[in-house]
């Protein structure tokens, strides 16, 4: 009796925070009432906790993709002159992978980047969602990010007053953004922005051994052949990390830090189409997914009334949860929605039932042998168990190929097929759980004595 008690008040508080996630981030509210007349928004706020010193700030939004919310298609054209023939594909496939990554830095949700072969014509198509400035996007994209060290140059004391002191750093030193593990935003005590710089070994080797023999002087550091700092040495700097500093804002300091992180292109990359898609065509297509969306389940939800009558009123109450479950998830994770994505996830909804359909069929055939409920019901489902099991994980194992997390070039490696078959991933395992834990507790709490 405790251990049921105990798993009610657990489904009870499972729904309650899946109702508030589900919950749209405005509600607006219209109505008079005492002859005054009120209008006014409830909006949700975001979920914002601390853990381990980091602050974690999370708002349940519905992130829409390109297709349904509108963004940037951009096609970019390499420049394979000086490429041989037979590495051009592999250094295409490097440009694209190097704009990706940019691209995942600058925080745009699901990009889709792919390459493309037009006869000699070697392109790169790359789908922004929802991207508000994307004259950034495009300079980020194209930027070579070649970082060097530089030294001052031997001049004479004449230039030396009369030339600009980045002028004169035109000595290499041969420590370049090769030698960077990484870069990072930081701030320092009166909260200004500026980017660090962790070296690897051998980087950290040259770093000390400059600062050693150039104490007093400067050292510019330049970001394609533009200075963006020239600190003067103070001291001999040990332990393989630097800090360019300056007049960042924090946008800034971000792009600076993204495209260090990132590293060079392979080859030059020339912009030669850019389109700009709204999102009313999205809209409507929202609209019209919704209601298919309607349709379809409340049409599941009819049959299975109907052809079940008491238990498909289970079903149909587990399949509602379904929903706002997987709505839930797709929230969180968060999932870009696409309408690939949205029609995995209404093609969920057929399958949500398959589990119900197999446990009331074996609910059925123990009865029609003369066993009581509570028998028939823990019968049937220890029998269709194992069919649910192995019709879950064959639809998993597709998903799997169809999303190709490793991607491989022998599996689909496209944006759209993958948020389908994320959505139907998730679909799968959520119809998993309301089909053997949900439907088995609603039934129990039915059929109870």
């Amino acid at each position: 009796m405790k251990k049921i008690r105990f798993s009610t008040i657990a489904f009870v508080l499972l729904f309650v925070v899946v109702l508030l996630i589900d919950m749209p981030q405005s509600i607006p509210l219209k109505f008079e009432m005492f002859g005054k007349k009120h209008d006014f928004t409830i909006k949700r706020q975001p979920l914002q906790f601390t853990l381990f010193g980091k602050t974690i700030k999370k708002d349940f939004a519905t992130q829409l993709g390109l297709d349904l919310k509108g963004g940037s298609h951009l096609v970019f054209e390499a420049k394979m002159d000086k490429i041989p023939t037979q590495d051009r594909a592999e250094a295409l496939e490097a440009t694209r992978n190097t704009i990706e990554r940019r691209v995942n830095l600058f925080g745009v949700s699901e990009p889709s980047v792919q390459t493309l072969r037009q006869g000699d014509k070697y392109r790169i198509a790359i789908d922004l969602p929802g991207l508000s400035n994307i004259n950034e996007a495009i300079q980020l994209i194209g930027s070579t990010a070649q970082l060097d060290f530089r030294l001052e140059a031997s001049t004479s004391a004449q230039e030396a007053t009369t030339t600009p002191v980045f002028m004169r750093m035109t000595k290499k030193t041969g420590l370049t953004g090769k030698h960077i593990k990484k870069s990072i935003i930081q701030f320092d005590d009166a909260g200004k922005p500026s980017v660090g710089l962790e070296f690897n070994s051998e980087g950290a080797k040259r770093f000390e051994n400059i600062t050693r023999e150039n104490i007093g002087k400067p050292v510019g550091i330049f970001l394609d052949e533009f200075p963006l700092s020239i600190p003067t040495v103070q001291q001999v700097i040990v332990g393989g990390s630097a800090v360019i500093t300056g007049e960042f804002s924090i946008d800034e300091a971000k792009q600076l830090s993204i495209a260090i992180n990132s590293g060079a292109l392979p080859v030059s990359i020339t912009l030669v189409e850019q389109r700009t898609i709204g999102p009313s065509l999205g809209a409507e297509q929202i609209e019209k997914s919704i209601f298919a969306g309607v349709v379809g389940l409340l049409a599941v939800m009819a049959f299975m009334i109907l052809f079940y009558r008491r238990l498909g009123i289970i079903a149909s109450v587990a399949l509602v949860i379904y929903g706002a479950l997987s709505l839930a998830i797709i929230k969180t994770i968060p999932v870009v929605l696409t309408l690939p994505g949205v029609a995995g996830f209404i093609l969920s909804i057929g399958m949500a039932v398959d589990s119900n359909i197999l446990i009331f069929e074996r609910i059925k055939e123990e009865r029609r042998k003369g066993k009581e409920i509570s028998s028939a019901i823990r019968v049937g489902f220890g029998r269709a168990i194992d069919a649910i099991k192995d019709a879950n994980i064959t639809t998993l194992l597709v998903s799997f190929i169809l999303f190709n997390p490793l991607n491989w070039s022998f599996f689909p490696q496209f944006g759209l097929v993958r948020g389908f078959a994320l959505t139907l991933a998730i679909g799968v395992i959520t119809s998993l759980f309301t089909g053997v834990v949900i439907t088995k507790r609603l039934i129990e709490a039915f059929y109870k004595k």
